[in-house]
């Protein structure tokens, strides 16, 4: 019999009319993951009621740092409006990654902080 994949954390976020649920759930093999849910109100013009729409993304554990680098990068971008990689390139380059502290890189001279 096959395992129903275990809910083992949910956080529910209200915008307008949209609400988004990130659901971190645990695989067959004990792997945790994200789904993230958009769910929003819509017409059903052949009824003529409301429903609700819901469009889902699973996040896996390998992609979460790429994903939440991307996401910043979009944030800034609406932010600021400047292109968040631009010139950094160069910068993260020459100086050593620190893989306990994925956006901090330090070169011979201090410690940085980089926000992505």
């Amino acid at each position: 019999m096959k395992r129903e994949k275990e809910e083992v954390y949910s956080k529910s976020v209200k915008a307008g009319r949209r609400t988004y649920f990130f659901d971190v759930k645990e695989s067959n093999s004990g792997d945790r993951y994200i789904t993230i849910t958009e769910s929003r109100k819509e017409l059903d013009e052949s009824t003529g009621q409301f429903g609700y729409k819901k469009t889902k993304i699973f996040l896996y554990k390998e992609d979460m740092d790429k994903f939440a680098r991307g996401l910043r990068y979009a944030i800034e971008f609406i932010e600021t409006g400047l292109d968040p990689e631009e010139g950094k390139e160069e910068i993260i380059e020459n100086r050593k990654f620190d893989k306990e502290n994925p956006n901090k890189f330090s070169d011979n001279h201090e410690d940085e902080d980089i926000i992505f």
